[in-house]
């Protein structure tokens, strides 16, 4: 049995079991000689009660002795809001900001970030506003850490204006700031404004992490600015940064995305450690470069070191099957996971591989018996490949009636009825021809001249990760 050390007071006591309490029943004890001895109201024991209780999973406790107290001490709250952030009660954190409020307890530059992480992560934009007014109103707005939450809360929750604002009025902005900025001009898909904020950063002297980095490349593969992509990799080699697996990711995914994957493969084989989706983006890489020899390869080479495939994976080496042409292998991995070889059973993506897949390589037959009998109702994409496919093989009957069931998917989409009057001219169905015409007329539809008529290629078919 453990010896209890020589404690000066009864506090020390109380310190000391909890920080050794293992035990819910335990806990409770405790509990009753808090309130019984009037404890609760010592900081330092009611942070280590809130520890303690954070550690049993018994924070809805530690909450309740909060409610017992008429005025707790902001350094308690923050404290248990803080607990509550990394829990399974994410939303609690605002509901004990506004007991505070209620209990004329003052909230400090301590108990805003925490308030808004958590607002940040379900993207609570009002209560967000609300407490932004509250740091206003208490003199914290130039507190760098509040202001960076602040930047997080309107980010996550896509308001890029108002986080621009925020920015734009900081005195002073670290790492995290522009990090932030990047990440959120990223989230709503504005890649130049994050790149050009991320050259911003550049000018202003701050240092980039690898947080920042990882950001920037990924808004580099989106908008397809390979030079600038270059540039980050040797910044990172001049800084003798270690590729961990995150940046060794981001780094091949933007090789391989903006056609320079033998680049991408050099960081792979110099990566000490490799993940799945390190893995999915060299086969992604390959796919795209229309080298499926050798996404097949890596496939293969994936498997023998011992890294299972996911729903990525299986489209990555189907895709790459489909733009190299390799109809066997690719009817042999779709058979493998048709019979459970890989865990889990074909999606919607999968099928789209194969039906592209066959009506690429000619195989009408195959791509229409797949599409028709599948367990899942065919996409425009799928429809447009088999299209595609019929065309190639001069089949127009087929090709006539595939351009209707795109019309019924999409009735006030220009682009099919274009596909459809081709089609008929082709065939030489000039009254056919002008009943197309005139249905055009009525919905007020008019040629798109500046579109191709249908997506031939599945570009929706990567799955994100």
């Amino acid at each position: 049995m453990r010896a209890i050390p020589q404690l000066n007071s009864t506090a020390d006591r109380i310190i000391y079991f909890l920080t050794h309490c293992n035990s819910p029943i335990h806990i409770y004890q405790i509990q009753t000689q808090l309130i019984l001895q009037n404890f609760h109201y010592n900081t330092t024991v009611a942070s280590h009660f809130i520890s303690a209780c954070h550690s049993l999973n018994l924070l809805n406790t530690a909450h309740l002795l909060l409610t017992q107290l008429h005025k707790p001490h902001v350094f308690t709250c923050n404290s248990l809001i803080k607990a509550f952030s990394h829990s399974l009660f994410p939303r609690v954190p605002y509901s004990i900001y506004t007991y505070m409020l209620k209990n004329s307890v003052l909230p400090n530059n301590y108990t805003f970030p925490v308030v808004l992480k958590s607002l940040s992560d379900f993207k609570e934009f009002k209560q967000g506003q609300t407490i932004h007014t509250h740091v206003i109103k208490l003199g914290h707005s130039n507190d760098i850490y509040v202001q960076n939450s602040l930047l997080n809360l309107y980010a996550s929750c896509y308001y890029m204006n108002l986080c621009r604002k925020v920015f734009d009025e900081m005195s002073q902005r670290d790492v995290v700031s522009w990090t932030v900025l990047i990440m959120g001009y990223r989230s709503v898909k504005k890649y130049d404004d994050a790149l050009i904020a991320f050259e911003q950063m550049q000018y202003a002297g701050v240092e980039p992490n690898r947080v920042t980095m990882v950001n920037a490349l990924a808004a580099c593969t989106s908008f397809g600015a390979v030079e600038m992509g270059v540039w980050i990799h040797d910044f990172i080699r001049r800084r003798e940064w270690e590729v961990d697996v995150i940046l060794g990711t981001a780094l091949i995914d933007m090789y391989g995305k903006c056609g320079r994957i033998e680049e991408g493969l050099r960081v792979f084989q110099g990566m000490k450690e490799k993940n799945v989706f390190t893995w999915n983006a060299v086969i992604k890489g390959l796919a795209l470069a229309k080298s499926g020899q050798d996404a097949v390869w890596w496939f293969n080479k994936m498997e023998q070191e011992g890294f299972k495939a996911d729903e990525v994976t299986l489209v990555g080496v189907l895709c790459a099957c489909s733009h190299s042409g390799l109809v066997d292998i690719g009817r042999e991995i779709f058979s493998s996971l048709i019979h459970g070889k890989y865990g889990f059973a074909p999606a919607i993506n999968h099928y789209a591989c194969m039906i592209d897949l066959f009506a690429r390589a000619g195989y009408i037959e195959d791509a229409f018996k797949l599409i028709t009998e599948m367990p899942f109702g065919p996409t425009k994409t799928m429809w447009g490949s088999l299209l595609a496919g019929c065309r190639d093989q001069g089949n127009m009957e087929l090709s006539e009636w595939v351009a209707k069931k795109l019309l019924e998917l999409e009735p006030d989409n220009s682009a099919y009825y274009v596909v459809l009057s081709n089609l008929y001219a082709e065939m030489g169905r000039w009254s056919d021809l002008e009943k197309v015409r005139e249905m055009m007329k009525e919905r007020g539809l008019k040629k798109d001249l500046g579109s191709s008529f249908v997506e031939m290629e599945p570009k929706n078919i990567f799955m994100s990760y």
